[in-house]
């Protein structure tokens, strides 16, 4: 058993892409940094001006083109919030490990029951595909609390699964039978994919699922949803499950998250490529996202033809062109994902719906800047992958705080999520940047303009990384998550790491991070009225025994870290940071030699004119920066959600090697033997019951 699933032990987030799809030129953000950072001295003072100029503006991210509006500048207050726990040591066990005066319990593990529909989770990995269509799935990521009637005690966690290990799921593993995959083994697969909701409550100090609530419903890779926006309806879409283009079935590889002002869930659609299969002519835009030739990663397009099949439900996941035309094959069925999509968890009979107009590609949640009224809103969403960009959705319909109360939720979201301007960045290497829309008229290389080169609208959306190639965006380390200070509106982007980025830009001794194994938290801050940003370096990963060139913040032993990935602020203007590291490389990386994959925190000044371009932690405030949990061993510390009076936090303990323990919720509980690993979410509490991390 354990070497099965040592063997589907994927590297950490096994399913990311790990080809560089960006054939692109545009200068790549590593050189832009590596600049910036040279010219440090000189930036400083360019930056101090900018930034002072920029505190006279509103702060909230407006899609407009003019000029930005001064308004009465606003000296930024020092937090007077403070931590209140000791960083945690370097910890490599199987368990979860909290700081003193705090517990950790399992919520929720995959294959738990959320109705009497589904069979008790069995240890040998015998549960049915209906089983898992009623019960938790599996590779939980990112998930929101959204309480009931405001209660810290009760709500809806609503949580991603991301993707699927074989070995742990079937008894033995994946089969095949005559080059085939099982319809029943497939059917599990899918649906231990999507998205859960679970309705939670506490009683006394556990919290638990309600089972068989209204509330609780699963979303898989074979859910029908809405298509809307600007590629909904068209031919991009049509296909013999909807042939008019409005429906598709499932939502895959759902990894970060985000919210809406209205309380409404985002869950983003990330490596969903690979699930696919075309073995003929690979258009462009299925070449820039990953569409493979040979095989699909789970081969469920293999069990096409057999008995039990219901409307293609096997077949859809072969797009290669057969037929006359659209309705007579499946080529189409690979362009209804790759979205944001929108989820009403209050309410059990909405559809969930994909919203185009946010753009097509492996997204890494999305988070809204901060809503001023009157104002357009702004979501803020990473593309995952090598040299990929990081882009801002903004909303056509300007906010109404009246929004927020409104039950037809998905009805506001149409208002706000339908109709607006997408726009890609580019980071300068002066510490200011730009957002360039990604619209028919806008003009990019060789002086063509995107409807030029690519057509309507709709065609732009589905190849947004052909076309955010096209204006000249700047290549990331692996944009990621998003967060934003709950009242400063500072914008954070963890780039988890990329150990490709020599392939491009070259490195030497002297230029270590070139190939930047670490990682970095960059953040910046949108001029309203403007397209126009100021950056810096928040901070960067790295070993505490690494030399200065690589560990520029400065990181000790209780700090370290490498591969930042999930990132959130609470209410109070903390902010959780999360690591994806523990596998990456086989712990070929010094920081995964020394400990787990883990969560910390920190509270975030105000961008000002002290930072340059960074970075913001370093030598002098580092202790600043503190490990409050450490995950077992393999596993990845990923997905953060809160209790509205903060005395409950949930994150989510993805692909563990030997965890959680059997006949046990304690999280930081050995296991006695060997235990078929699960993934769960964790809810951490202080045993005196006040709030978390102060």
């Amino acid at each position: 058993m354990n070497r099965q699933y040592q063997e589907s032990r994927h590297v950490s987030k096994s399913i990311s892409d790990k080809v560089v799809r960006n054939q692109s030129a545009n200068a790549p953000f590593s050189s832009i940094l590596e600049a910036s950072l040279s010219r440090r001295s000189v930036t400083r003072g360019s930056l101090g001006a900018a930034v002072a100029l920029m505190a006279g503006f509103s702060l909230s991210a407006c899609g407009g083109d003019g000029d930005p509006i001064p308004v009465e500048p606003v000296k930024p207050v020092e937090p007077e919030l403070k931590l209140g726990f000791t960083s945690l040591p370097n910890s490599m066990t199987h368990a979860c490990v909290v700081p003193a005066g705090y517990t950790a319990h399992v919520l929720g593990a995959w294959g738990t029951p959320l109705n009497d529909n589904a069979a008790p989770w069995d240890r040998n990995g015998n549960n049915s595909s209906n089983d898992l269509l009623n019960s938790t799935g599996m590779h939980h990521d990112g998930m929101h609390f959204f309480p009931i009637d405001g209660s810290s005690t009760e709500g809806l966690l609503v949580v991603n699964h991301e993707y699927i290990d074989e070995f742990a799921l079937h008894p033995a593993g994946p089969t095949k039978v005559a080059g085939k995959r099982p319809a029943e083994e497939v059917r599990k697969e899918i649906n231990a994919h999507g998205v859960a909701v679970m309705h939670v409550r506490k009683q006394g100090s556990n919290w638990n699922i309600v089972l068989n609530s209204k509330y609780n419903r699963r979303f898989t890779s074979a859910t029908p949803m809405r298509l809307a926006g600007p590629v909904g309806g068209t031919d991009f879409v049509k296909t013999p499950f909807s042939p008019n283009g409005t429906q598709v079935r499932g939502t895959n590889n759902n990894c970060g998250n985000g919210t809406t002002p209205w309380g409404t869930y985002i869950t983003a659609e990330e490596n969903w490529a690979a699930c696919f299969l075309n073995t003929g002519t690979i258009p462009a835009h299925q070449k820039r996202v990953g569409v493979p030739s040979t095989k699909g990663r789970y081969e469920w397009e293999t069990a096409a033809g057999d008995a039990s099949e219901v409307n293609g439900e096997f077949a859809r996941f072969n797009v290669t062109p057969s037929g006359a035309d659209a309705l007579s094959d499946w080529r189409n069925e690979v362009n209804g994902f790759g979205y944001l999509v929108e989820i009403d968890p209050y309410d059990p009979s909405s559809i969930a719906t994909k919203r185009t107009a946010m753009g097509r590609f492996a997204h890494e949640g999305a988070a809204y800047g901060n809503p001023v009224a009157g104002q357009p809103l702004a979501f803020y969403s990473g593309d995952d992958s090598r040299f990929e960009y990081v882009y801002r959705f903004v909303s056509e319909a300007v906010w109404d705080p009246k929004d927020a109360t409104r039950s037809d939720r998905l009805a506001v979201g149409a208002k706000y999520l339908d109709k607006g301007t997408l726009y890609v960045a580019r980071f300068n290497d002066d510490g200011s940047g730009e957002w360039l829309a990604l619209a028919p008229n806008t003009v990019g290389k060789g002086g063509k303009t995107l409807g030029a080169e690519f057509g309507n609208l709709d065609a732009i959306l589905i190849n947004t990384r052909g076309a955010a190639d096209f204006v000249g965006a700047t290549p990331m380390d692996r944009p990621e998550w998003t967060a934003v200070h709950p009242t400063n509106g500072d914008v954070y982007l963890t780039l988890t790491n990329n150990t490709s980025r020599n392939a491009t830009t070259g490195t030497n001794a002297a230029n270590p991070r070139l190939n930047n194994a670490n990682g970095h938290i960059i953040r910046w801050h949108d001029a309203s009225g403007s397209n126009a940003f100021r950056w810096d370096i928040f901070v960067f990963g790295a070993a505490a025994g690494a030399n200065a060139d690589t560990n520029r913040s400065s990181l000790t032993a209780v700090n370290q870290l490498a591969s930042p990935d999930g990132m959130a602020f609470d209410s109070r203007g903390i902010m959780w940071i999360q690591t994806d590291n523990g596998l990456d490389g086989g712990r070929n990386n010094d920081v995964a030699k020394a400990t787990n994959d883990q969560m910390l925190a920190v509270i975030p000044k105000p961008m000002s004119a002290s930072t340059g371009t960074g970075p913001v932690i370093n030598a002098s405030n580092q202790a600043e920066l503190r490990r409050f949990f450490v995950g077992p061993n393999e596993a990845e510390v990923t997905g953060i959600a809160f209790s509205p009076d903060n005395t409950s936090i949930f994150l989510n303990i993805q692909h563990p090697g030997n965890w959680p323990a059997y006949d046990t919720t304690d999280a930081t509980a050995l296991a006695s033997g060997t235990v078929r690993p699960r993934s769960s979410t964790v809810v951490i509490q202080r045993t005196d019951g006040k709030p978390v991390g102060v």
